[in-house]
């Protein structure tokens, strides 16, 4: 299994707090958690455990990443933003996937998932992203995307346009991130919204502790 090679290290980043009475030993847990996470799908990842002498199913691995209830940690203070957005399938229904990078830690600040692209759900995206972390200096590297850009006026917050550069931080984790979702084509299959933004959070916080 070749995927195996890029899942060492630390997993203290794996809170598991939500454990109440769990008969799997909690390293084997964190070892499912972070596998998935960083790319095995749920069934390489109940082999891998198998290998291990611990039999789970695979839905046991993902009731555990969904409890884990992962996610980037608050409060960071950039002085740039890489902003964009790409397109996720859930059950051959497009998604968009909103993200913020710091182009300078390349960690993502915060991710969204919404079901259309709109000036208004920018807006939103926005708002969560300053309750979060202190970006009222920042500035954000956008595309020409206009409702990035009116969503940004609107809230009075700095932005330039920039195709390459730092900006660029954020398409790189796309990549990644699509790199990573490999197993599952690139697609959620028979699960919710709220599942595979549950995921993608979990993999923000995979990515900025292992960056």
């Amino acid at each position: 299994m070749a995927e195996i090679t890029r899942l060492s290290g630390c997993r203290d980043w794996i809170d598991l707090g939500f454990v109440e009475r769990e008969r799997t030993p909690e390293p084997a847990m964190a070892l499912g958690i972070q596998s998935h996470v960083a790319g095995l799908s749920l069934s390489n990842t109940v082999e891998l455990l198998e290998d291990l002498g611990v039999q789970r199913s695979r839905k046991a691995v993902h009731d555990w990443v969904q409890k884990a209830d992962l996610q980037p940690d608050s409060g960071k203070s950039p002085n740039q933003i890489a902003i964009d957005e790409t397109v996720i399938w859930i059950n051959d229904q497009q998604f968009w996937l909103y993200a913020a990078a710091d182009p300078q830690s390349n960690e993502l600040l915060h991710i969204r998932l919404f079901a259309t692209t709109t000036t208004t759900l920018t807006e939103i995206f926005l708002r969560e992203l300053r309750q979060k972390h202190d970006v009222e200096t920042a500035v954000f590297l956008v595309d020409g995307a206009q409702h990035l850009q009116t969503a940004l006026q609107r809230a009075g917050l700095r932005f330039q346009m920039s195709r390459h550069g730092n900006r660029n931080a954020v398409e790189r984790i796309f990549r990644e991130l699509k790199r990573r979702t490999s197993s599952f084509s690139n697609c959620f299959s028979h699960v919710e919204p709220e599942t595979a933004e549950n995921w993608l959070l979990s993999f923000a916080r995979w990515h900025n502790a292992t960056n």
